[in-house]
């Protein structure tokens, strides 16, 4: 992050501290809230501000990338705005995964989030081209609320990013500008080698300022779906967090092994009752009705995978 201190669209370090246990780090406030829910909240949303917000998401990977550095986790919930009233004021957060890279080097660590990772990190040999995938999956997104690659189970989902097969005959694809689907095609190329660069996207008709991008209003069923997507994304993260204050540290280190054990028939997913029987062994004190609330809130109410 300090490589790209400096860049108008980038989370600002203001210091660390370190103490006896932690390292601290302070970093500038971001008042205005996550991507999405300003989106929702503003009501008004065309491919017009979903161009404009892909231009600042690519122009950020374009620093990244200028710099040697492979962000590796780009999704909206690492988009924040810095303040209530600048639609536009979005800063990148969590570099976690973040890795310098020099040209021609090729890594093979899977990281990254399943709906956005792209085919090369399956399979393992990959490049800052990845870094573009993830930028095409978030304007998908961005133009439909849903993502292109789809799946009940995780596998399912990676699956569906190896077959590479991008949906636009459903709603509301038939409305959105082919200029749009245009750009979505050339950055979700499964052959890296062939996909746009983050500078060739930023030159793209349809993402330039003043560009083709229409202004007229989207179908309100799209600002419905980013509102679902994005629920169910927060929920999520509040399933783990219960998970994780339940667990002791020890338990937590071993938290797949944990659920590999739970996982009584190896089929790849936990049932409810796996999940409860699971966790009592493990010495969890969650009620019923609290594992039947983490089932329900991570979208799997009947079994997790794992």
């Amino acid at each position: 992050m300090h490589h790209l201190s400096g860049h108008p669209n980038v989370v600002a370090i203001k210091g660390a501290y370190e103490d006896q246990l932690y390292v601290h780090i302070v970093m500038e406030l971001c008042a205005g809230g996550e991507l999405f829910d300003r989106i929702i909240q503003r009501g008004h949303y065309s491919e017009r501000k979903a161009a404009e917000l892909t231009r600042i998401i690519v122009g950020v990977v374009e620093a990244c990338h200028s710099l040697g550095v492979m962000h590796r986790d780009l999704k909206p919930e690492n988009f924040l705005l810095a303040n209530k009233d600048d639609d536009l004021s979005l800063k990148a957060i969590d570099f976690g995964l973040s890795v310098f890279f020099k040209p021609g080097q090729i890594f093979t660590d899977v990281v990254g989030s399943p709906y956005y990772v792209a085919p090369e990190v399956l399979c393992k040999k990959y490049g800052p081209e990845a870094d573009v995938w993830t930028a095409g999956v978030i304007l998908y997104i961005l133009l439909s609320g849903v993502p292109p690659f789809w799946a009940e189970t995780q596998q399912g989902i990676f699956d569906a990013v190896l077959k590479g097969v991008i949906d636009f005959d459903s709603e509301p694809w038939p409305v959105i500008s082919d200029s749009a689907k245009d750009l979505i095609t050339r950055m979700l190329n499964p052959r890296p080698a062939e996909r746009l660069t983050a500078h060739e996207v930023l030159c793209h008709p349809w993402i330039r300022d003043q560009g083709v991008a229409p202004d007229r209003p989207l179908d309100t069923a799209v600002l419905s779906r980013i509102k679902q997507f994005s629920a169910m994304n927060k929920l999520k993260k509040m399933a783990l967090r219960v998970i994780a204050e339940s667990l002791s540290e020890e338990e937590i280190a071993g938290l797949k092994e944990m659920f590999q054990t739970m996982d009584a028939d190896n089929s790849g997913a936990i049932t409810y009752d796996e999940l409860k029987e699971g966790l009592r062994k493990y010495g969890s004190t969650l009620k019923d009705t609290e594992i039947r609330d983490l089932m329900d809130a991570v979208g799997r109410g009947q079994q997790w995978d794992h």
